[in-house]
């Protein structure tokens, strides 16, 4: 069996949808608005940003600042935030290609002498050849330009606030990233883990119903171990700075549509930026937890996430991916998901299948004496309860099959099939045998197992002095297992008495 994916599947909208919201997105749009916007005069500055005298224009054109009058109305504040949209649109713009930058000759010359351009110096733009991919391409087209913004404002928000900085930046210092105490890989490697833990929440069955995760929470899911009882004040504190890096790194992807965040109450904000009030992470009766952050993956965003868990060189499936698979695939990876997932997975894979060619391919999938055997055939007679009534001449076919026939009986019995002979004693422990082992394999130590477990040793008289001589290949595992499990000493006793002579069997 293939190592099961970190993550579970995932159901994703069909393209044409996502990048719909993609172009809807408001970075994303007002980026391809000021790139239609830009004319061949527009200058940018040696980085590509846009001159400081069009900004204001910019903001104009994008809503962002009232087109009468040479004065905006507004505070200076607000002035300031409208004149950042423009730009961080207008470098989206060019990071994706919708913009190309035509440099100055005095930069094409090559004089490694010539000074640094500054606004109004660098050169001037050109429509990008991707631009025309907005309204000409194919969906799939439109989000290679949105996942290529992403990239770009995950890069940004991995990096803190260098206001501070500039002074140095500009007289032509370097900056000690050792001194800022900041490592640009480690920090866009949180972000990263972060995501990928919003990811594996919002794909769980057992995750949020709404998907929205609190800000503590998440945060406590990088930072607080998992053995660890109650986190001590340092890991709180961990938490607490986590949760503010977080707040404003949210900030800054929710306008690309990557996800839909409440910030952090401002009032909950101390005099020295810490969280003045924070709950314990995770903590349930916590009936304001919505007012320390609460983040959520848009659609958008789960396509996004999952594009950089691919590029990272890790599986992330898609529920629908294996209709097209054969159905040794169909069972060996159906055996890992959830069983919402497995059982809608096992659905679309019959939509396109003949009911009983498919019950014949399942069973003939679900043969094999090897580790993984009883497992698959488990999820085999899942999928075959999917099947239904078409399925019965394959099963009456496999009635005399040594692996097969008493789950072929089982599964006859559940449906109301009559004339269904009685399997042999053989059969019998052989198939309780192959039970155990597969509920080992898919829920390990469960209170259902060891309940299964207990009702086998009390229904069988002398069970633990047959059931060794069982020639299933887990049968020696099983029996340990059920020393492990049944809460009476003795019976637990008989069962690693049983395991020591099927193991010796085995061997002889």
């Amino acid at each position: 069996m293939t190592d099961p994916s970190p993550f579970p599947p995932v159901r994703l909208r069909p393209e044409a949808e996502l990048a719909r919201d993609a172009l809807a997105s408001p970075l994303f749009s007002r980026a391809v608005r000021l790139a239609r916007w830009a004319g061949p005069g527009s200058r940018v500055g040696a980085g590509g940003e846009l001159a400081t005298e069009l900004l204001p224009a910019a903001a104009v054109e994008l809503g962002l600042l009232p087109a009468d009058g040479t004065a905006p109305a507004g505070s200076p504040d607000e002035v300031e935030d409208a004149l950042a949209d423009a730009s961080e649109a207008w470098r989206i713009a060019v990071d994706t290609g919708l913009l190309d930058i035509v440099e100055d000759d005095e930069e094409d010359s090559g004089d490694e002498a010539a000074p640094r351009a500054q606004d109004g110096e660098g050169g001037t733009v050109i429509h990008g050849a991707d631009l025309a991919l907005v309204t000409e391409g194919a969906p799939h087209d439109v989000l290679g330009l949105w996942l290529t913004a992403l990239d770009a404002v995950l890069a940004d928000a991995s990096v803190p606030d260098l206001d501070g900085l500039v002074d140095v930046l500009e007289e032509g210092g370097t900056v000690d990233f050792a001194e800022l105490d900041w490592d640009p890989e480690a920090e866009a490697a949180f972000l990263e883990g972060v995501l990928g833990n919003l990811y594996l929440l919002t794909a769980s069955e057992d995750g949020p119903l709404d998907g929205r995760v609190p800000l503590p929470a998440l945060a406590a899911s990088m930072l607080v171990p998992d053995d660890m009882g109650e986190p001590s004040d340092d890991v709180l504190e961990e938490v607490s700075d986590a949760m503010l890096r977080l707040d404003g790194q949210f900030r800054m992807l929710a306008p690309l549509g990557l996800v839909d965040y409440e910030p952090v109450d401002e009032a909950l904000m101390a005099e020295d930026g810490t969280v003045a009030e924070e709950p314990a992470p995770g903590d349930p009766d916590d009936l304001d937890v919505s007012r320390y952050g609460m983040v959520r993956l848009t659609p958008l965003g789960l396509y996004g996430v999952r594009a950089r868990i691919l590029e990272a060189g890790i599986e992330a499936p898609v529920v629908g991916d294996l209709a097209d698979k054969g159905a040794d695939v169909l069972l060996d990876r159906t055996a890992r998901f959830p069983s919402e997932a497995a059982r809608t997975e096992t659905t679309l894979w019959l939509a396109d299948r003949e009911p009983l060619a498919a019950a014949r391919e399942l069973l003939a999938a679900a043969r094999g004496t090897d580790e993984d055997g009883p497992l698959r055939r488990l999820c085999c007679q899942q999928a075959l309860s999917l099947v239904g009534g078409p399925a019965e001449p394959a099963l009456r076919e496999v009635l005399d099959d040594p692996e097969l026939g008493g789950l072929a009986r089982v599964w006859l019995a559940e449906h109301g099939a009559t004339d269904v002979p009685a399997p042999g004693e053989d059969m019998i422990f052989w198939l309780t045998v192959d039970t155990v082992a597969a509920q080992l394999a898919a829920e390990g130590n469960s209170d259902e197992l060891q309940a299964l477990v207990e009702g086998l040793a009390a229904q069988h008289t002398g069970f633990f002095d047959v059931v060794w001589k069982v020639g299933h290949p887990a049968t020696a595992e099983v029996l340990e297992a059920m020393g492990r499990l049944h809460p009476d000493k003795a019976v637990a006793k008989q069962a690693r008495k049983a395991a020591f002579k099927a193991r010796s069997h085995r061997q002889s």
